[in-house]
């Protein structure tokens, strides 16, 4: 039985993993926010955690930093398939990440993986980390980009990707309301006039 601990703060998202993983889990414990999650994990002792990228409080490296090395393993599981976030977690000590679009059976299988001491990413996830590693591409620092907070750069890259407000919301856990408030806010930082501008300036900077 693999001892997992969810670090999620969508509370319904949190459920779904609770009910997707099956027989071989046990799920021992979980929490919203980086402090919880420092707090918890130790005493809950899990084989794995999984870990979202983007928290209230600060984000998945944050976790991994504070624990250290000598706790359990980390799989890092994120709607954000950006490089500078890939990166970051596993720079932190994460020996893994995949995106929330994985299936169940694709997210059991990596967190199999993980407990078994592989390393786990998608194809494309593993070559960012595989470039930087090997200091051919360093993460770039975009100054634009830079100012936007993690929920906008999660809410501009599926603009982007053509989802609706409402698709939005589905895939973040969040209201067609706070969607839109970040798109507002998106354009405004980036001074862009409409959607097209959003989604031509994403493109141009390989971020969809």
């Amino acid at each position: 039985m693999i001892r997992v601990f969810v670090v999620e703060d969508h509370a319904l998202f949190a459920s779904g993993i609770r009910n997707e993983l099956g027989d071989g889990f046990a799920v021992v414990g979980d929490a919203a926010t980086v402090a919880d999650a420092v707090a918890r994990i130790p005493g809950a002792r899990p084989d794995v955690v999984l870990l979202d990228v983007h928290l209230p409080d600060g984000s998945g490296a944050d976790v991994i930093e504070a624990l250290g090395s000598d706790g359990p393993r980390f799989l890092a599981l994120s709607v954000s398939d950006a490089q500078e976030d890939v990166i970051a977690v596993v720079a932190a000590g994460a020996r893994g990440y995949v995106t929330k679009s994985i299936s169940p059976s694709g997210l059991a299988d990596s967190i199999r993986r993980v407990h078994a001491g592989d390393a786990v990413f998608s194809p494309r996830l593993a070559g960012f980390v595989l470039d930087a590693f090997a200091g051919r591409t360093p993460p770039r620092i975009d100054p634009e980009l830079d100012q936007l907070t993690s929920r906008e750069r999660d809410v501009l890259r599926l603009i982007a990707r053509g989802y609706t407000y409402k698709e939005v919301a589905r895939e973040l856990h969040i209201s067609v309301k706070t969607v839109e408030a970040h798109v507002s806010a998106v354009l405004r930082k980036l001074q862009l006039r409409n959607r097209y501008e959003l989604s031509r300036w994403a493109s141009d900077r390989r971020l969809v």
